[in-house]
Order: structure tokens, then C-alpha cells, then sequence
């Protein structure tokens, strides 16, 4: 079937909350606590400087995604641009990225789950298991409805956000931003390399681009919009958290001494007591599920949109006839999701992924590049990144930067992953497939439009 067979049925309003609700998750309701613990009240700027790093790559591949408005997002664009071995590297990458973090958010709710309802850890294990399974029962029926219900839950999440930044006016302790810079500059970056992924969410709605309408105008003002409505959120809700907390609570308040999983609700006991604590441990369990139901409907377009290029087998391409959505896609990402969910430590692994992440967006901002200087007849964006070549340039060597703060374990199985990736290319994707991108187009000097390696090589 041909990328036609989707449906586009996405409009700007439920773009941009698909969106902002792949960054509402463990970015506000679990991250802050760990940054603080990094960085103390600094961490307000390295949620900043997070977005600094984040904002060349939503750049590059908003203007990509008006180029290519297909399902794969990062891996399209870095196939296209590097060819078909950094393409499945990115693929795979990227798609275990996002489902590891949809894992997460929805074992991660539990923290917050305990301090309203009285359930044993391993209950709150089966209550992460019968959300994942709504969740990919959401993304088999349809993204109309999947980024309908995404839109209603983003904006009440939102409001409650709102509500507690507002409230906290009223009682937070400034005493508590000082000392601001607790660990020096170097604090500030760690924190900043933990905190990343808050933003990753930001380019996710790229990869379901066919099922969006009239993505040259829609697919940049989601992005850049949802981004700069998180950024503000991001500081103003974190500030919050720091002002209303205990810091001895923020830093040692989780299991074992660890650092809070649970910040926000830990700050909403100032304002309103045991019924502030539930109120936003409702908010968070939503937010959290919110998050990974975009996880499920941006990662399972990967194996789609590689599986039409022959990097992975042609039942991933399957367009369920009654729904219109990547059925077998959207089972494989949910059949690893609840086995994750099941067996696996989650948070250790979300670092790994993370660290993987910050690598991937790094490599989006040298696709862009690619492209602009291949020149290519097939390459017509209708959105323009500003600031070719010194923001990619910038983005791609903050990137690396923060990557070297995530740790040698992250970094280890980021690796772990690209030689993995490069396996199943060479295994599979290599005798099926002959492009090579504009990378290629500027190695062997082509311009014409069938070498390119950059049009769809949609099957038949």
C-alpha cells in the first residue's frame, strides 16, 4: 500500500498537543528532583539550556518534515540525507528510545500512584500492563482518535500545571533558591544531559507527518509552538517545585536515598496538603499515560517507514483496511512495551535510551546539512531553518557535549545499540536496498533525480 492509504486526519490543534504531550511525562512530574539534585536550584537553567540543545534539531527536522511529509520522521530524514546504514541505525535507535520511555512513564506513574491508592508494587506492575494495553488498543483504532483524546488530556494536564504554578505564588519559600549555582557550571551541564529528554517528545509528531493535514504549515508550528509553551512550562513549573519543596526531600525523599520520583507531589503538599498531593498524582498518572500513548503512535511508524524501504520485512507495512493505522507496527512496539513493562528495569534502561537520543538529534542537525549541500532536485522544503550552517553546527557539538555527561554505561549501550542496528542492516537491509542518500549525492557529485536516493521508495 502507498503512503496515500493513511489517514490524514490531523489538524494543527491535535498535532501540537501530540506533541506537547510527548514532553508532559517524566520531564516535570519525575526529572526535576534528579536535576536538582545535580545542580540544586540551578536546574531552572538547565532545563533552558536543554532547550537550547533541542532547538536546531525541532529546526532542521520541521523543515525536513515539509520536504517529507511521511511516516518515520528521524529515520526517513537521516536515511535520505546519510543513507540506508545510518538510516537503520536511527531507525531502530530511535524507535527503541521511544518505547523504552513510554515503558518508563507508565511504570513511573506508579510512584505516584501509591500515594493515593493503596496498591502493592506489584499491583501498580499489572495496572502499568492494563494501561499499555489501552494505550495500543488506541493506536490500532485510529490517530484520529488516539490525537483526539491526546488533545483533551494535554490541555486539562496543562491547566493543572497552570493552577499549581499559580498557587505556589502564594507560598513559596525564596529562601530555597539559595544558593542558586549549588554544583558550578558543571552541574548545571549534567543536569542539562538528564533533562534533555523532557524535550525529545518535541520532533515526535514528525514521524505520523502522512497522517497529518496540511503538514507544510502544520508540522513547524507544532513543533516550534509546542516547544516554546514547554520551555516556559518547564521553568515555571520546576521554579515552583524548588520553591514549595524540602531540598532534603528533593534529593534523598525516593527509594533507597535516592532523589524524589515524585516532585511535584512532594511541592503540592505545601499548597493544599494530602488533597494537593492526590490531586497531582492524578495529573501525573494521566500526564504519564498521555505520554506514552504518543510514544506508542510516533515509534511504531518506524518499522512502517522502514519496512517500505526494505530495511526491515514487508509485514511491518501493513495498513490495517478498517482503521487506516500500521496495525502489525503498532502491535510489535506494544508486544515489546509490555514485556519491558514486565521484566525489565526500566529507569536504568531510560538513561541508555536517552543517551541514544541526544546522539540521534545531534545526527539530525548533519542530515540537514546534507541536504542543503547535495542540492538535489527532490529536496522542496516549504519551511526554511534559519541560521544554516552555525545553529546545526551548534547543535551538533552541544549535542555530543551533553552526551559525554550521561556516563560510560548510557554511552556503552548507545553503542551497544548503533553496532546492533548495523547488524541487522547488513543482514537484511543491505542486499535489498542500493540508495545512498545525499551523502552519496555529494560524494559522486549526482544530481538526477533517480540516483538522488532521496524520493520515496514506496513499493508498489
Amino acid at each position: 500500500m502507498g503512503q496515500h492509504d493513511l489517514n490524514r486526519s490531523l489538524g494543527l490543534y491535535p498535532t501540537m498537543m501530540i506533541s506537547m504531550g510527548a514532553m508532559i511525562g517524566s520531564g516535570i512530574f519525575v526529572l526535576p528532583a534528579l536535576g536538582y539534585k545535580k545542580a540544586g536550584p540551578a536546574v531552572i537553567l538547565a532545563y533552558v539550556l536543554a532547550a537550547l540543545v533541542v532547538l536546531p534539531a525541532a529546526l532542521s527536522k520541521a523543515e525536513m518534515a515539509t520536504a517529507m511529509p511521511e511516516s518515520g520522521g528521524t529515520y526517513l530524514y537521516i536515511d535520505r540525507a546519510l543513507g540506508p546504514l545510518f538510516g537503520t541505525i536511527a531507525g531502530i535507535g530511535a524507535w527503541f528510545s521511544l518505547v523504552f520511555k513510554s515503558s518508563f512513564a507508565l511504570v513511573g506513574l506508579g510512584a505516584y500512584l501509591l500515594l493515593f491508592a493503596p496498591l502493592s508494587q506489584g499491583a501498580v506492575v499489572y495496572v502499568a500492563l492494563t494501561l499499555a494495553v489501552l494505550v495500543v488498543a488506541l493506536n490500532v483504532s485510529g490517530t484520529k482518535m488516539s490525537g483526539g483524546i491526546q488533545a483533551v488530556i494535554v490541555t486539562l494536564v496543562v491547566a493543572g500545571l497552570l493552577a499549581y504554578v499559580v498557587n505556589s505564588g502564594l507560598v513559596i519559600d525564596t529562601a530555597r533558591y539559595t544558593p542558586f549555582t549549588t554544583h558550578g557550571s558543571e552541574g548545571i551541564v549534567t543536569a542539562a544531559a538528564f533533562v534533555f529528554v523532557s524535550y525529545a517528545g518535541v520532533t515526535k509528531i514528525a514521524s505520523v507527518a502522512e497522517e497529518v493535514k496540511d503538514p507544510s504549515r502544520n508540522l513547524p508550528r507544532a513543533m516550534l509552538g509546542s516547544m516554546g509553551i514547554m520551555t516556559v512550562l518547564y521553568v515555571a513549573v520546576v521554579g515552583a517545585i524548588i520553591g514549595l519543596s524540602d531540598p532534603e526531600v528533593l534529593k534523598t525523599g525516593g527509594p533507597g536515598g535516592t532523589a524524589s520520583l515524585t516532585p511535584m507531589a512532594d511541592g503540592a503538599s505545601a499548597l493544599l496538603g494530602g488533597a494537593g498531593v492526590a490531586f497531582i498524582s492524578v495529573i501525573a498518572v494521566v500526564a504519564l499515560t498521555s505520554m506514552a500513548n504518543a510514544g506508542v503512535l510516533s515509534s511504531s511508524r518506524f518499522p512502517l517507514a522502514m519496512s517500505r524501504d526494505d530495511l526491515l520485512p514487508p509485514a511491518l507495512r501493513t495498513i490495517d483496511e478498517r482503521f487506516k493505522t500500521p496495525r502489525n507496527s503498532v502491535l510489535l512496539t506494544g508486544i515489546v512495551l509490555l514485556l519491558l513493562i514486565a521484566f525489565v528495569p526500566v529507569i536504568e534502561l531510560a538513561k541508555l535510551a536517552s543517551a541514544f537520543q541526544i546522539l540521534v538529534f545531534s545526527i539530525i542537525n548533519v542530515s540537514l546539512i546534507a541536504f542543503r549541500e547535495a542540492d538535489v532536485p527532490s529536496y522542496q522544503p516549504e519551511f526554511t531553518a534559519p541560521g544554516y550552517p552555525f545553529v546545526q553546527i551548534f547543535g551538533f557539538v552541544a549535542g555530543i557535549a551533553l552526551l559525554t555527561q550521561m556516563g560510560t554505561v548510557p554511552i556503552l549501550g548507545a553503542g551497544a545499540i548503533i553496532v546492533g542496528s548495523a547488524l541487522v542492516y547488513l543482514a537484511y537491509g543491505r542486499p535489498r536496498t542500493d540508495r545512498t542518500g545525499a551523502l552519496g549525492t555529494i560524494l559522486h557529485g549526482r544530481r538526477d533525480e533517480e540516483d538522488d536516493g532521496i524520493a520515496s521508495t514506496e513499493p508498489e
